[in-house]
């Protein structure tokens, strides 16, 4: 059943606090891109090859069997990469550009967001698109899908894995420092499109609360975090985000 529409008094408050915030910040998550057709981290069945991905996206996972977790993100960069942004991510465009002081944090790997043309990202989860070099730390973006060979390296030879964050690992250092001032330092929090359950970045949601911004939530159903919510929209981001801009 399709979600319902917001109502027009909490679509009018919500438009309201954009248009006069002179900072903002963004908190995507799957959600933004399932319009995009893009399969959650669990889709598919929740299985690939009789692995859970929580039993791959591990780097103990990756030390033991390089090829496996290559096969299964190669599959997943194979299904990501004819999807395009919606017209959520776009909507973010506009508003980056309109209000100086923005941030976008998201705690997607899949580049949308990059396509669509945001500048001031901050990815929390890192990006399927990128490799990183096991050996001397090298970074690098790589698009080619399938990719030609299975698991790939770097120039000096050394073994290169998906530059995303794993399972047990820590966000990119100063990540999580950069978005917590980003969040202190708005007028407006919108939180789209995400769970509320994956921590750190779910904490970010309080901590702009507390800090004084008026937070916007954005989804199809309710998070832990609803009740607090200064104003909770209801439905696909691809439609309500566009109305808010």
């Amino acid at each position: 059943m399709a979600a319902e529409s917001p109502d027009a008094p909490d679509l009018q408050r919500a438009r309201d606090w954009l248009a006069h915030a002179a900072s903002l910040a963004v908190l995507t998550g799957a959600g933004i891109s399932a319009e995009s057709g893009v399969p959650t981290f669990r889709g598919a069945g929740g299985l690939w090859k009789d692995h859970k991905p929580e039993d791959l996206a591990t780097p103990e996972a990756f030390a033991r069997d390089p090829r496996l977790v290559w096969e299964w993100y190669n599959s997943r960069r194979e299904r990501l990469a004819p999807a395009q942004p919606n017209a959520a991510h776009r909507a973010l465009v506009k508003l980056e550009i309109r209000i100086a002081r923005f941030t976008l944090i998201t705690q997607n790997v899949d580049g949308l967001h990059d396509r669509a043309g945001s500048g001031k990202t901050l990815k929390l989860h890192g990006d399927i698109w990128r490799l990183r070099c096991t050996v001397c730390g090298a970074n690098w973006p790589d698009r080619r899908v399938p990719l030609p060979k299975l698991p790939p390296h770097c120039g000096c030879g050394g073994l290169a894995r998906p530059g995303v964050v794993w399972f047990g690992e820590p966000l990119p250092e100063g990540m999580m420092k950069e978005a917590e001032h980003a969040v202190s330092d708005a007028e407006v929090l919108l939180a789209i499109g995400t769970s509320a359950l994956v921590h750190p970045a779910a904490g970010l949601i309080p901590h702009a609360k507390h800090a004084g911004a008026k937070v916007i939530e954005i989804n199809t159903e309710d998070t832990p975090y609803s009740g607090m919510v200064d104003c909770a929209l209801r439905g696909p981001a691809g439609e309500v985000l566009p109305l808010l801009v």
